[in-house]
């Protein structure tokens, strides 16, 4: 299925990009991507392919591409017969399978356009299939590389057990052939500290770290003041917020665990704001744990479970006086970050791996060990009785956020493909 078609047009090269993926961020890095061609003027034909799925779900994303570009992108959908062959991802050996025929896939479309060259919007899945079948790619090829982990035990607080020693052997094994492929050029990463280790002499592809993008609002725009009035909060009470998928992963077990071990006049400070979907697994066991500690201590919590816009995701970032991120055990790079240190608000989080080193690195705030609730529970009394500008440095947070704009990412972007 063709959006805007325009097969007719020549043009010298010829990009695709690459994203069977409906949920998370990627949308947004594919609108940011497209607003950049157009204020650029950047006149490579671009075909964006995609699931059937992805054009009924963000019409907004496709909608931009047809205003801006001229019919000089087109958004092309695979074959119903191509999906129906592809092996469900609900078990590990399906998983399996299917990234080795996505990336045949990628494959022929690639041959079957002509393409010039190749951008995953997320190479993970594809990186076994192109240590060991690279030679297949009929074109150079790029994707941004979102867990890299391998490093990690160089940070501190980093105790690996021996299934991740594990993991990051098997990580370094198949990056060492990714990054050896004569067809791959760049390989994107979210992470400043893992280039120097993927970027050997004898590699023919580069690791280029990539700002993880934020759009920005301006204040006036988002109206704060008329957005928390919502929430009748007592002017002495400190907002802290949780927002995104609720669940295990999030750390709000851990979170509501440690609310329980405050004292009664610091629980009388605080207000937590729990904003974003339940894990559909966890919705009885996060709404019972959160009834349990509203019930036993004088804490506010405001609860939102419904999906909230990216402009709303501002407000409350915005609103907020601190930003919770106690996952657990999390690889790779948080947007919680970038859109605390765009908002100027402090971060409460866990220690470990990118996260815990980019917020200590930066100054952003507090690091804990969020599998103890007693670790947070010192990092939320810290908060509500020490001064902001002890515990943060918001120089940093404004210059990191600067660095992590929409405009700077789609440049890395295009200037290394």
């Amino acid at each position: 299925m063709y959006i805007n078609s325009s097969s007719s047009k020549k043009s010298d090269k010829k990009l695709i990009i690459w994203n069977l993926v409906l949920t998370g961020h990627y949308s947004n890095y594919l609108q940011y991507l497209i607003e950049y061609l157009s204020k650029n003027n950047i006149q490579d034909q671009i075909y964006v392919i995609v699931c059937k799925e992805f054009i009924d779900q963000h019409k907004e994303v496709v909608s931009l591409a047809s205003k801006l570009l001229n019919n000089k992108l087109e958004f092309i959908t695979i074959k119903p017969e191509e999906k129906a062959i592809l092996k469900s991802t609900q078990s590990k050996i399906g998983r399996f399978v299917r990234d080795f025929q996505e990336f045949r896939l990628f494959c022929r479309y690639a041959k079957s356009l002509s393409a010039t060259h190749g951008l995953m919007m997320i190479a993970d899945r594809y990186l076994l299939p192109i240590a060991l079948e690279g030679y297949k790619l009929p074109c150079p090829l790029s994707g941004i590389y979102y867990r890299p982990s391998f490093h990690y035990s160089q940070f501190s607080h980093y105790q690996p057990t021996s299934k991740e020693r594990i993991q990051h052997l098997r990580e370094k094994i198949i990056l060492s052939r990714v990054m050896r492929q004569s067809k791959v050029k760049s390989l994107f990463v979210l992470d400043p500290f893992v280039v120097n280790d993927l970027n050997h002499n004898l590699n023919c592809a580069t690791a280029v770290y990539m700002p993880d993008p934020v759009k920005t609002y301006n204040l006036s725009e988002l109206d704060i003041k008329k957005f928390t009035q919502t929430f009748d909060l007592d002017i002495q009470q400190k907002k802290f917020l949780l927002l995104g998928s609720l669940g295990e992963r999030r750390g709000i077990y851990q979170l509501l665990d440690a609310i329980s071990l405050l004292p009664d006049n610091l629980c009388q400070k605080l207000c937590l704001i729990l904003v974003g979907q339940i894990i559909p697994n966890d919705q009885e066991t996060v709404k019972a744990k959160i009834t349990q500690v509203s019930q036993t201590k004088s804490v506010k919590i405001i609860c939102n479970f419904e999906f909230v816009s990216e402009q709303d995701v501002h407000r409350y970032f915005h609103g907020a006086d601190v930003i919770l991120s106690p996952h657990q055990k999390h690889i790779g790079m948080s947007g919680t970050l970038v859109l605390a240190a765009a908002a100027q608000k402090p971060v409460l989080s866990s220690n470990y791996g990118l996260m815990g080193k980019l917020v200590q690195h930066y100054n952003f705030g507090l690091t804990v060990d969020s599998t103890k609730p007693e670790e947070i529970a010192q990092g939320l009394t810290r908060f509500l009785q020490e001064p902001e500008t002890v515990l943060c440095d918001h120089s940093q947070m404004k210059k990191f956020a600067e660095q992590n704009s929409a405009d700077e990412f789609a440049r890395v972007i295009f200037n290394h493909i």
